[in-house]
């Protein structure tokens, strides 16, 4: 979106008081011609961000946290970023000058932990995979047109009780089995509780030890806004970074907070100074996904997309509705059932088509975070940071 399609930029600069660009602006004369149309720059990026930002604050509460938001959210970033590699390609003399050059280094160091994040990410989706098999599953067996026997309902009743102990957070696993599943039955539960390990082992491509809560804490490290001498020594692109690298770790710690991945914490500190225009829609989506962590049925849960909520919903209903049955089934029960099964269909459906399209979009992050750190590498960065 460019910058002129961000429609009151300059108001909302005024409604925050002045800026650390505009006072930084004031405070340097232009250097060789080129300090204003650089300030130009730098006000056009924090606008661009801001927008995109306020688009996606401005979701519902349905749409907030869908595997459509999230993508949302996976293309926000990456526009964000090729226009931060652009500033930075046009502003290449000003690069390998300090303290631009620890800023620049400490940027890619944020990158290369992304990575692993992203890398998460994908194993978490394949998980889901596995639970849309055991949907599939449920769906197989009470689908059709003949009339519906026991066995159909033991194969249901035993993918449901997979997926029940698939979705299990890994934190909670011993205690959320009965809290959260009571109707599966204790005894049933426990005797397919040695499948855990088998749902948790399928894709994994980041070390068991591994810590979504770590990492994110390794990314937030050491990040605050630029004091007044490093946007003046940076002529304002200390600002830039300092925006980039806010962008990365909300964009990671919502990813971490709606799929599936090893030790999911959510407490990782974001904050933003409200001066920056681009700080509001930012933290106001932080809060809103900080509030639907901490509803009652969402605490242990193992990702906050709203897909996975859906699943447990349905396969929660569908379980209780199996629990009820007897033999031989009442025209009534089995309607209710077949009711049941068209709308556990939407929710296969809506995981089947979502999950490829979003895996295909966090390889690209993946992808596109490699090459931009390569190439900044090779232009600015090697030459005073060899690796």
């Amino acid at each position: 979106m460019p910058a002129t399609d961000y429609q009151g930029s300059s108001a909302l600069f005024s409604s925050f008081g002045r800026s650390i660009l505009s006072i930084q602006r004031d405070q340097v004369h232009p250097m060789e011609g080129t300090g204003q149309e650089l300030q130009l720059q730098l006000e056009a990026f924090q606008g661009q961000v801001a927008s995109r930002f306020q688009d996606l604050s401005a979701a519902g509460s349905d749409e907030l946290l869908s595997v459509s938001w999230i993508g949302k959210l996976l293309d926000v970033f990456l526009a964000c970023l090729e226009e931060f590699r652009m500033l930075l390609f046009k502003n290449k003399k000003h690069m390998n000058k300090p303290p631009m050059d620890r800023l620049i280094s400490e940027f890619f160091e944020r990158n290369v932990k992304a990575l692993d994040v992203c890398n998460a990410i994908r194993d978490g989706i394949e998980q889901m995979r596995q639970w849309q098999k055991q949907l599939e599953i449920v769906l197989s067996a009470l689908s059709g047109q003949r009339s519906l026997g026991e066995g159909q309902f033991r194969r249901a009743k035993k993918a449901l009780i997979d997926l029940a102990i698939g979705m299990l957070d890994e934190k909670d696993s011993n205690s959320a089995l009965a809290n959260r599943n009571r109707s599966f039955g204790r005894n049933n539960l426990s005797k397919h509780h040695r499948s855990l390990g088998h749902f948790r082992s399928l894709s994994w491509s980041v070390s068991r030890s591994w810590s979504a809560a770590r990492q994110l804490q390794a990314i937030g490290n050491n990040l605050s806004s630029p004091r007044a001498n490093e946007v003046m020594a940076t002529n304002g692109l200390a600002v830039a970074v300092f925006t980039m690298n806010s962008v990365l770790l909300f964009v990671m710690w919502a990813l971490v907070a709606a799929i599936p991945c090893q030790d999911r914490g959510l407490q990782t500190h974001f904050y933003v100074p409200r001066q920056f225009i681009w700080a509001i829609p930012t933290l106001s989506l932080h809060e809103r996904i900080l509030e639907e962590s901490k509803k009652r049925d969402r605490k242990n849960a193992c990702g906050l997309l709203k897909e996975i909520h859906h699943i447990e919903m349905c396969a929660q209903s569908m379980n209780e509705l199996i629990d009820s049955v007897q033999f031989p089934l009442a025209e009534e029960k089995e309607r209710d059932v077949r009711r049941r099964v068209v709308e556990l269909r939407q929710v296969f459906e809506a995981v089947k088509d979502g999950l490829d399209p979003l895996e295909s979009k966090v390889r690209e992050v993946f992808h596109r975070i490699v090459r931009n750190r390569t190439e900044g590498l090779d232009s600015f960065g090697r030459g005073s940071h060899p690796e």
